[in-house]
């Protein structure tokens, strides 16, 4: 209804989930997965808390596939102990370790409840309903999930070894080795060579001997390094479903039309996919939120996404104008173009009145 979509909105804004969805998915994307706790705050306010990958984890029924039996989140405090809550259908266990400890797993038997904020060691949850929401990206069934960056890392190593081989080489041939011929070394008290000669730009090599030649070694060549570079970028778009123009903006024109839709439909449909998994769990999220804030249980939401691939207005019109060649009204292309219903009754009525006006000056024989 109106009414629960304006609070489920109200809901959503007051807990700044444009930003904080934003970094849930991120951390998703980056890490593999993501967990959100919903939960009632010290002012008896619905609260969405974002939790990072490596704080919470989860555990999923056997026999209820999606279904998280209980779930666990563990930081660490300011005095170095070890904070550990465990959440359930019913209630939600609270422990904290009793020594401090500056790094490590900490020592399960050191464990005591936790109750220093007077909240209880044990709080009850009448919902049945773990409040920890897990966004698992890429993910089989009831498994954590894999992060974006997998793929991408050893194609990055590479490509990080050799721009590196290649700022070596320009290092060494930023100045030109050079080499003498038929010159007589002279060699010190120790037995070892004097170099005759001392490189530099303010320098200049002369000798009185007519059988003295001089020369200098051929650079490297630097386009090898960086075709390699081009063929590691390739292969990260290969691995990642990332279209290539993002990697080589700058290595020519940018594709346009068909062929711009052709190299995004990978990445289009991976992003498509990750829609449809989180939104999923955000349903999820909103009507546990919507439950703890005094509506019925049961409420069945639907994410609503901006359009992964989104036409441009002259898209939008022309496929209009398509649509209108094989036979949709008049009435239909204007309400696909996004106008409202008093308008659109304005525009057909100004038509008519064209239409009509057109017909009678052809009867009447202006033209």
């Amino acid at each position: 209804s109106g009414e629960l979509a304006k609070k489920a909105w109200k809901l959503w804004q007051s807990n700044r989930m444009g930003t904080r969805s934003g970094e849930i998915h991120k951390e998703a994307v980056k890490k593999g997965d993501a967990y959100l706790i919903v939960w009632v705050d010290p002012n008896k306010k619905v609260t969405m808390y974002p939790q990072k990958a490596e704080s919470c984890t989860v555990s999923y029924d056997e026999e209820i596939p999606g279904k998280i039996l209980w779930a666990a989140k563990t930081w660490k405090t300011p005095d170095k102990r070890t904070r550990i809550n465990m959440y359930y259908p019913d209630r939600t266990e609270r422990y904290i370790t009793i020594k401090k400890q500056e790094t490590g797993v900490p020592d399960l038997k050191q464990l005591k409840e936790f109750d220093e904020d007077g909240i209880g060691a044990s709080i009850p949850n009448p919902y049945d309903i773990v409040p920890v929401f897990h966004f698992a990206n890429n993910s089989n069934i009831g498994t954590p999930g894999q992060s974006e960056l997998k793929s991408a890392i050893n194609v990055q190593d590479a490509l990080n070894k050799s721009v590196l081989d290649m700022l070596v080489a320009m290092e060494f041939a930023s100045f030109k080795q050079r080499w003498a011929a038929g010159i007589e070394i002279e060699y010190d008290e120790n037995g070892e060579p004097i170099p005759p000669f001392k490189g530099g730009i303010d320098r200049l090599w002369t000798t009185d001997s007519s059988e003295v030649k001089f020369g200098e070694f051929s650079t490297a060549d630097l386009e090898q390094f960086l075709k390699v570079k081009a063929d590691f970028r390739i292969d990260m778009a290969c691995v990642t479903g990332t279209p290539l123009y993002y990697f080589m903006l700058t290595s020519g024109e940018m594709p346009s039309g068909e062929s711009l839709k052709k190299s995004e439909t990978r990445f289009i449909n991976k992003v498509d996919d990750r829609q449809e998994s989180f939104g999923q769990v955000w349903d999820d999220a909103m009507a546990f939120a919507l439950l703890m804030d005094g509506e019925p249980a049961g409420i069945q939401l639907f994410t609503d996404w901006q359009d992964s691939a989104p036409s441009s207005e002259k898209e939008k019109l022309e496929n209009i104008v398509i649509k209108q060649e094989i036979g949709i009204s008049d009435e239909q292309a204007l309400i696909e173009a996004g106008y409202g219903e008093a308008d659109i009754a304005k525009m057909i009525k100004q038509n008519k009145t064209k239409a009509t006006e057109k017909i009678t000056d052809f009867n009447a024989g202006i033209e």
